[in-house]
């Protein structure tokens, strides 16, 4: 992490936190104008949207994995720093790949598994017991998506770290 922003692996990282950050705030523009929009129908109107509910409920959880991702890529996740620094800096070096090579094993079983969950739900037809009766592996594609933003950022963190013992030698 630099002055400028996070520390970066290729054009390519770059290009998805772009679009990923874009993504985050227009699911959190709808986001805040859909609870806006029911509050002032509310307490205004008396009259709920009805499926106000579910929809922020899916976009909570879709801007969960965006910002883990994004906070991931800036160096502000899974971090103790008063125990970190007080490393060597080839201790630093090997936590952080083993920490990253465990974390990107735990995010691509979970994207698989739960793509399986989504597959699932896709064929057998299932819908949300809700007012919008959402196919269910709609909202359950989030969930193997959000595993793999998250994977793709942890594989660029991976490589950074060959990158700083390749400058430290």
């Amino acid at each position: 992490m630099n002055a400028l922003g996070p520390v970066s692996a290729g054009p390519v990282f770059d290009l998805a936190e772009t679009l990923t950050r874009f993504l985050t705030g227009l699911v959190l523009c709808f986001l805040v104008l859909l609870v806006c929009a029911e509050a002032l129908l509310r307490g205004g109107f008396n009259y709920s949207l009805g499926f106000a509910e579910e929809l922020t409920g899916y976009c909570v959880v879709l801007l969960t994995f965006l910002g883990a991702a994004l906070a991931l890529r800036h160096g502000s996740l899974f971090r103790v720093h008063f125990l970190f620094d007080a490393l060597s800096p080839a201790a630093k070096t090997w936590i952080a790949r083993i920490f990253v090579l465990v974390a990107l094993v735990i995010c691509l079983t979970l994207a698989w598994k739960t793509k399986d969950l989504m597959l699932s739900s896709f064929s057998r037809g299932k819908f949300a017991p809700t007012v919008l009766r959402t196919p269910l592996w709609i909202p359950q594609m989030v969930l193997p998506a959000g595993f793999l933003v998250i994977g793709f950022f942890l594989v660029e963190q991976l490589l950074l770290t060959f990158r700083s013992s390749n400058e430290s030698n």
